[in-house]
């Protein structure tokens, strides 16, 4: 009888536990976020949540699925999410609008030019030509960057003396195995799938980079979110980025934890697998707040003399604010 008590009473004390754990978890600050349904972004979110990395900082994470990047920026618009995946760019453009976004640097800009092995493709000039793949359309960041470059060590606009057929990002690689497009310039973790298939890196981001003087990392895209909202949820944001931080920590130095992604990660061989997973690891920003925004001052002039306003709307600098400044050199 008093081992049929003591059992009783064991299982009433992991049943008031977890009562309690879950009635803690439902009184946490939850945080809406807004990921494109094939944005590698879900990755890392799904590690947090794995991990209890959310919980663990004082937050409850609310995945909300995207189909398309636009949707995420109407979303973020209209308040149906708190926080999303976008570049300085485009909340540069926001706030000359008088919107109050604002950014904090979740990657760098990594990937560049990769072509086929028997394209007889061996320097940048040996595109002259040729048709370049273009993810991201006209506007694209590293399409811009790449007419800078071209400037530089060309002398003239790429766009002039090469092929740019802008296609959706699938959709390219696809193009590139087939053999109709000889070269591509795709988001980074496409390219590590090229790569992985046996595409040969033509032209990095940061050779790019480095030749238009910008020598030091460059955050392209970061978390995206409203500063009064910030002001208003300050626990919960300052949570929701330390969740971040401890999930990029987790993944930079954890191989198991990737493991556990793979079957989110839609990859069929070991070669993508590991590209796709060192590929996330180098585009981890190392640099302060305030270098970050240094950077991207530099390069906002470059891509405004590229972009023009189809780019940069009514903005002329880097307005301040555009990287949120209670974050800065933290």
């Amino acid at each position: 009888m008093r081992t049929m008590f003591r059992v009783w009473l064991a299982m009433l004390a992991t049943v008031c536990a977890f009562s309690a754990t879950s009635s803690r978890a439902a009184e946490l600050p939850t945080i809406r976020v807004g990921v494109l349904q094939f944005g590698t972004v879900s990755w890392e979110l799904e590690a947090m949540q794995r991990a209890g990395l959310d919980t663990r900082a004082g937050i409850r994470l609310q995945v909300v699925p995207l189909a398309l990047k636009d949707a995420a920026n109407v979303a973020m618009l209209g308040s149906a999410v708190d926080v999303i995946v976008n570049d300085w760019i485009w909340v540069a453009r926001q706030r000359a609008e008088g919107r109050d976004f604002t950014f904090v640097p979740y990657s760098l800009a990594v990937g560049g030019i990769m072509v086929r092995p028997d394209a007889g493709i061996t320097g940048f000039a040996d595109l002259r030509g040729k048709r370049l793949g273009i993810a991201g359309g006209p506007l694209d960041k590293s399409w811009l960057l790449l007419r800078a470059y071209a400037r530089r060590t060309v002398g003239e606009d790429a766009a002039k003396w090469l092929k740019p057929d802008f296609v959706a990002p699938p959709l390219l690689n696809e193009l590139m195995f087939k053999g109709e497009l000889p070269a591509g310039l795709n988001f980074w973790h496409y390219a590590a799938r090229l790569q992985a298939a046996g595409m040969v890196p033509l032209l990095s981001m940061e050779e790019i980079l480095a030749t238009l003087d910008v020598k030091a990392e460059l955050p392209l895209v970061g978390w995206v979110f409203r500063e009064q909202w910030a002001a208003s949820n300050a626990a919960a944001i300052r949570g929701f980025l330390q969740a971040s931080a401890e999930t990029k920590r987790l993944l930079r130095e954890s191989d198991e934890a990737w493991l556990a992604l793979r079957p989110s990660m839609k990859v069929d061989d070991d070669a993508t697998f590991v590209a796709l997973r060192e590929g996330y690891r180098a585009g981890i920003p190392a640099a302060t707040m305030g270098e970050a925004e240094t950077v991207a001052r530099k390069v906002f002039d470059i891509l405004a003399a590229e972009g023009g306003a189809a780019l940069v709307g009514n903005a002329r600098t880097l307005a301040t604010g555009t990287f949120w400044t209670e974050r800065a050199d933290r």
